[in-house]
């Protein structure tokens, strides 16, 4: 490749990032900016991961380095397709992956899941963790909570619900979380798994997690506590199966610990088919015991259970959104895409654009999938690098000129930096790691003072 190489990625968590990291070390004639229609970066890491995840929130220090590039750059405040139209940023750069990601709930199709006091898990992550563009308020007035779902979201929730407010001090949870919270009478969580113990998808230390709280009893009920050959086999062929099983078991038997004030059920084999309640508030959840059908599958057994709870939080699974003029699979919520090239209606790859990350693939894997997805996508663009059109305006100031020249307040990474630098500053004099800004204006100017 002879010409300079101008990218465009829309979406600053970390499937855009690692798309950048990619291609700024595959090719030196190369600049990326990255486009986010937050004022801050690392996405999902940011908004989506609980405040006390320190562990998991490490991951920031390695987007960081990429961030630190000077071929990188990061334009924060910019909403593809609302802000910026394909056809706009066709005039700035030769190709756009787009990692977007994945942060509305999936829905689940069962009755009365509309009542009042049932909220999707996403919702509740992004309200937790300072998320702009929510209400600063949540209704924290359930005793009795249930949690649907077997994922790591799924025990984040739960943990958060359960945990005091106090605990959390020590993290970057917001000063309005923390009021919330605190006042919050919940005495017992409730997270409900349609299979067995087996087919779990929390990883060993988010289960772990879950007992590390002095104020809280994780209570498993041995009556989910069953297997059948296709969950020995996941248990022969998968160290991590076998790890959380074995925490489990070791959970089901032992002795209640009465001193703790709060309480957090593990429900297995157990499948929500209704929430129930009059004058559409939630009075409780219905769910049909399940029973192993050999492949680690199951069906139901006709026998029904009605749960005392007054909330209901789904966590089923993220769900993307489609972008304005691109082709979205509404079925699988992916962009449809080969190796990457975003395919159009006629499955023909429509120049210059690509895909990576959880839009691409769905709301699934790790981090290092994620990694996968951008070094599949990043081959394809580079092997139709001859067949890319040239962007006609290529001076490095160009789009942030026209940008700002429209009046969006952009930020830019050194603007994130000083609201980095400002947040750990918030926290310092509370033994705090930070005290988030969560107002999207205070944010902006604090990045663009």
């Amino acid at each position: 490749m002879n010409r300079p190489l101008r990218v465009a990625v829309i979406g600053a968590g970390p499937a855009g990032i690692y798309a950048a990291d990619h291609l700024i070390k595959a090719v030196e004639n190369v600049t990326v900016d990255i486009f986010d229609k937050l004022p801050t970066p690392y996405g999902l890491i940011r908004y989506g991961v609980a405040p006390d995840h320190p562990r998991i929130k490490e991951i920031i220090k390695a987007l960081h380095r990429v961030m630190d590039n000077p071929r990188i750059r990061f334009i924060g405040n910019v909403a593809y397709g609302v802000d910026v139209k394909p056809e706009e940023m066709s005039r700035f750069y030769d190709a756009t992956i787009i990692a977007t990601g994945a942060e509305k709930d999936r829905e689940l199709d069962i009755p009365g899941i509309d009542k009042l006091g049932s909220y999707g898990a996403a919702d509740f992550a992004s309200w937790y963790n300072g998320h702009p563009d929510v209400s600063r308020d949540w209704p924290l007035t359930a005793q009795k909570v249930a949690v649907i779902g077997a994922g790591n979201v799924a025990v984040d929730v739960a943990r958060i619900l359960a945990k005091t407010a106090d605990e959390l001090l020590e993290t970057e949870i917001p000063d309005n979380v923390y009021q919330h919270l605190k006042n919050s009478p919940v005495t017992d969580v409730h997270v409900f798994s349609r299979r067995g113990p087996a087919q779990v998808k929390f990883t060993p230390q988010e289960l772990r997690e879950l007992d590390h709280s002095p104020n809280v009893d994780v209570i498993v009920h041995p009556e989910g506590i069953e297997f059948d050959e296709g969950s020995l086999e996941a248990m022969r062929q998968t160290r991590h199966v076998k790890m959380c099983v074995d925490i489990l078991q070791n959970w089901a038997v032992r002795d209640p610990r009465e001193d703790r004030p709060r309480r957090l059920h593990l429900h297995f084999l157990q499948a929500p088919v209704e929430v129930l309640g009059d004058n559409g508030k939630v009075e409780g959840l219905r769910t049909e015991t399940q029973e192993l059908t050999g492949d680690g599958w199951v069906r139901g057994t006709g026998e029904f259970t009605d749960w005392d709870v007054q909330a209901v939080y789904r966590a089923v699974g993220y769900l993307s959104t489609a972008l304005p003029d691109l082709p979205f699979d509404t079925r699988t919520g992916t962009i449809p895409h080969e190796a990457g090239r975003i395919l159009d209606l006629d499955g023909e790859h429509i120049p210059g654009m690509y895909v990576t990350g959880w839009i691409k693939r769905g709301p699934v894997g790790l981090i290092g999938h994620t990694k996968g997805d951008a070094g599949e996508t990043i081959t394809s663009l580079l092997a139709d690098v001859d067949k890319l059109p040239t962007a006609p305006s290529r001076e490095h100031d160009d789009v942030t000129n026209y940008l700002r020249g429209r009046g969006l307040p952009i930020t830019t990474w050194e603007g994130w930096q000083k609201l980095d630098a400002h947040e750990i500053t918030l926290g310092e004099p509370h033994g705090r790691q930070r005290i988030k800004v969560v107002a999207r204006d205070e944010m902006t100017d604090i990045c663009n003072g």
